[in-house]
């Protein structure tokens, strides 16, 4: 029997992380995360009360904040993250913990090239349309 290693961020479990303020868990976080958490706090408050509503009405949770810090009190949620062109579904985890929600969701699909099109090649440029 395998035992796991049990998560911790900074010396800190998942649990005494979720039980501290948002002020105290930003002094954890690396210099650019910590003054964005402190600067956006606001921003990240109305995000965890929109969360608490829409899960207490268990709707899905959307939003276009790929700039959010994940905070230990959405561990464990589904977000749906906007790419720029539909909603990706972002499962939160305790390692995603001081990332962005933009980090987890490709704004930029691998290219498949066709065949090429009229005029894309100097042989084609005199064919016929029809």
């Amino acid at each position: 029997m395998a035992i796991g290693k049990e998560f911790s961020y900074r010396g800190k479990t998942i649990d005494e992380l979720k039980k501290m303020d948002l002020k105290e868990f930003a002094k954890l976080l690396p210099s650019r995360e910590k003054r964005t958490l402190l600067r956006n706090s606001e921003v990240v408050e109305r995000f965890l009360k929109r969360c608490d509503k829409k899960l207490a009405k268990s709707k899905e949770i959307k939003t276009h904040l790929r700039d959010l810090i994940i905070t230990p009190k959405i561990v464990g949620l589904v977000v749906y993250v906007y790419s720029g062109k539909e909603f990706s579904p972002v499962k939160i985890t305790e390692e995603m913990v001081g990332h962005r929600l933009g980090e987890f969701v490709m704004t930029r699909q691998k290219v498949q090239h066709g065949a090429p099109g009229i005029g894309a090649t100097r042989g084609s440029a005199f064919l016929s349309v029809k």
